[in-house]
């Protein structure tokens, strides 16, 4: 499902395999468990990549396992879990005490995006992969933590429009001139992740205070991290 790789001063999560990488509970806690795993072992100069293996970066909430319930009433416990239980996903990626980079590989579709707009700079492919919201085609409703993500991180209401509110699919060049992405210059999965490894690499050599990053983090976004239950307070400290 998912991996943690530590090369130097580099975190490496990757979601493995050539599928979907689809949300499914299993995936989740899995993520959750290694997030904290790094968070656990960040020092100085540690930085995030997270990245997956073939077309998809994520394809969004398994919603065969959902409906697989076997009734209507079943399908939407099993929606509100995955809801729920990825809320704490977010939360650790605003509370990690290193900057994080997404490397999409490939498509980000509803909360494979969610995902991936999670972390601090988000790079993407030139050639293939393309952002997408589906709910509004699936008639399904937008968590309110994933609609305060929004506002917060893409910044003009055209681009949320966009994303949100007209299904389109939306490639690389148009992500960055949205304002959605940061890059996405680069034409296949090894050129993205090579970028966010010199990206990464520059962060790293700042050798900044986690703690420190991290509360600076959580106070440029209040509603989102009031909607995760964060707080971003950090400790003053005599070191520099």
């Amino acid at each position: 499902m998912c991996t943690l790789e530590k090369r130097g001063d580099l975190f490496f999560l990757t979601l493995t395999g050539d599928d979907e990488h689809k949300l499914h509970p299993d995936t989740i806690a899995s993520i959750l468990s290694l997030l904290e795993q790094a968070k656990s072992q960040s020092t100085r100069g540690s930085v995030l990549i997270t990245t997956g293996h073939g077309k998809f970066f994520s394809n969004g909430f398994d919603l065969a396992w959902a409906q697989s319930s076997g009734s209507e009433s079943g399908a939407i416990n099993r929606m509100h879990q995955m809801v729920e239980s990825f809320k704490p996903v977010v939360a650790a990626l605003f509370d990690l005490p290193m900057p994080t980079i997404a490397a999409l590989n490939g498509h980000a579709a509803a909360s494979g995006l969610m995902f991936a707009l999670s972390h601090d700079y988000v790079y993407m492919r030139k050639d293939r992969g393309v952002l997408y919201m589906s709910e509004v085609d699936l008639g399904l409703p937008i968590p309110d933590y994933f609609a305060v993500m929004f506002v917060a991180k893409i910044g003009t209401s055209i681009a949320r429009r966009e994303l949100l509110l007209s299904g389109k699919k939306i490639k690389g060049e148009e992500a960055v001139a949205l304002g959605i992405v940061d890059s996405a210059a680069h034409d296949s999965a090894e050129g993205v992740v090579e970028a966010t490894v010199s990206l990464g690499e520059s962060l790293a050599a700042k050798k900044w205070k986690g703690e420190v990053y991290a509360s600076i983090r959580k106070s440029l976004y209040p509603e989102v991290c009031g909607m995760l239950s964060l707080t971003a307070l950090a400790k003053f400290s005599a070191t520099p």
